[in-house]
């Protein structure tokens, strides 16, 4: 089965690196039969459409400014990002919630705004370590959902895509098991049922970013019950990088 790979560099490399990264990307994943993504920081992305462009790797951004233009100084528009080629943006990482205090509702504004403008988005929703232990993580994701996809029409999903990303198991040396991500991904499309319909919930890309590295992709993305990766820090080397690509499931 085919699955989706899309790798978050952070504030990452500098553009001479990524070029170099994006040649080597492109040639060892001629031939995946997986959808591939990768998004660099906003400074890359010429980078990416100068090299990317005509490969079978998409790019993205990592973030995009709610408003359409205007005095928002240091922020990026959706308009500009889609100017630059690239096909996708992540929007409610947990880094930006916790580090940069976004709340749902911004989150839902950026997402109308991403798809307004023709970028497909990457929403990231999980719970803290702290919510797990209190066994309010179910309630807590679903929350996030209705919030963040609150006032979209059913034919707009078609362009999201949801990251699971247990705050917990990133960066922390804790690891998800099997069960956890087969539990909360369940969570997660019964939700999309909930406020949408079972088509719509079985369609959607659901996709496991929680340390996925070099070491454990196998036994997470071979899961049947998600489609794919949201792959941090180990997305920063080429060759694993590219091997988890390739990888067929």
């Amino acid at each position: 089965m085919n699955k989706l790979i899309i790798g978050n560099f952070k504030m990452n490399t500098t553009p001479k690196e990524f070029k170099e990264y994006s040649i080597a990307l492109a040639t060892k994943c001629k031939g995946t039969k997986n959808d591939v993504v990768v998004c660099p920081p906003f400074t890359h992305l010429s980078v990416a459409k100068e090299i990317l462009s005509g490969s079978n790797v998409e790019y993205g951004a990592q973030n995009i400014c709610e408003e359409e233009k205007g005095a928002f100084t240091g922020e990026v528009s959706a308009k500009m990002i889609k100017d630059l080629g690239a096909s996708y943006v992540i929007v409610g990482h947990s880094e930006r919630r916790a580090k940069f205090k976004e709340t749902d509702r911004l989150i839902n504004k950026k997402i109308k705004t991403a798809l307004a403008n023709g970028l497909k988005v990457i929403l990231c929703v999980g719970e803290n370590l702290q919510t797990r232990e209190s066994k309010q993580a179910a309630i807590f994701v679903r929350k996030q959902l209705d919030d963040d996809l609150k006032g979209m029409y059913e034919n707009e999903l078609e362009g999201v895509v949801i990251a699971y990303e247990p705050v917990w198991a990133i960066g922390t040396g804790k690891f998800a098991t099997k069960k956890d991500i087969t539990k909360m991904v369940e969570v997660i499309r019964k939700e999309i049922e909930n406020q949408f319909s079972a088509k719509a919930a079985q369609s959607i890309n659901v996709l496991y970013g929680g340390s996925v590295n070099i070491s454990n992709y196998k036994n997470i993305i071979s899961n049947e019950a998600i489609n794919g990766a949201l792959i941090g820090g180990a997305s920063l080397n080429v060759d694993n990088f590219s091997v988890i690509a390739r990888e067929n499931y």
